[in-house]
């Protein structure tokens, strides 16, 4: 990346999570620590600005010390109604997007998948494990905000149908797929804190 690309992240903690008996994820508690800390330590040395994207607890996001922006409607309209939202709060050219429930996601994949979107000057780059897309990992440049607006207007909120309207690249990492793994359950829970993390 050029010295001149400035990059923000948006966490997306947006979500109703109906699968974790609505438990906000995000705050939910791997291993002792909530799992958006995770995230947050693998964003936080790539980006000049966090944004949080959470429809409730805004005061316990807070404390992480980054601003919290809440979808534009309170219909929990998906990560596309987040991403929107950061994109509306944010002046950089890049806007780096990462989910709350994904600890296992270090610096470096995240660097990887900056790099390609730089590399290739690419709409959009987005994680692929070598057999599926994750779309909720991406960088996106940010003069797609009113592309998205469009989209979402409307009544679309499936984000690969999005995606595939910005040729998106593919960065490969096949080489570690598991660090996609993302916890929705509290049985995935349970079995996650039986492991190391």
């Amino acid at each position: 990346m050029s010295l001149q690309t400035k990059v923000s992240a948006v966490i997306l903690a947006g979500g109703q999570a109906q699968r974790m008996n609505h438990r906000d994820k995000g705050l939910v508690h791997l291993h002792g620590r909530p799992m958006i800390s995770y995230v947050l330590a693998a964003v936080e040395p790539l980006v000049d600005q966090v944004l949080v994207n959470a429809n409730r607890n805004h005061a316990i996001y807070e404390q992480f010390g980054w601003p919290v922006i809440a979808d534009s409607s309170t219909r929990f309209d998906g990560p596309l109604a987040g991403i929107l939202a950061a994109l509306r709060h944010t002046d950089a050219d890049i806007l780096l997007v990462a989910p709350c429930d994904s600890p296992f996601i270090k610096t470096a994949h995240l660097r990887r998948l900056l790099a390609a979107q730089a590399a290739q000057d690419a709409d959009v780059a987005v994680a692929f494990d070598g057999e599926r897309l994750h779309p909720v990992f991406l960088a996106i440049k940010t003069g797609l905000k009113a592309s998205l607006q469009d989209y979402l207007d409307s009544g679309q909120r499936k984000i690969g149908r999005w995606l595939e309207q910005h040729s998106p690249i593919k960065v490969d990492f096949s080489d570690e797929p598991a660090v996609f793994a993302n916890v929705n359950t509290l049985t995935e829970l349970a079995a996650w804190e039986a492991k190391a993390v």
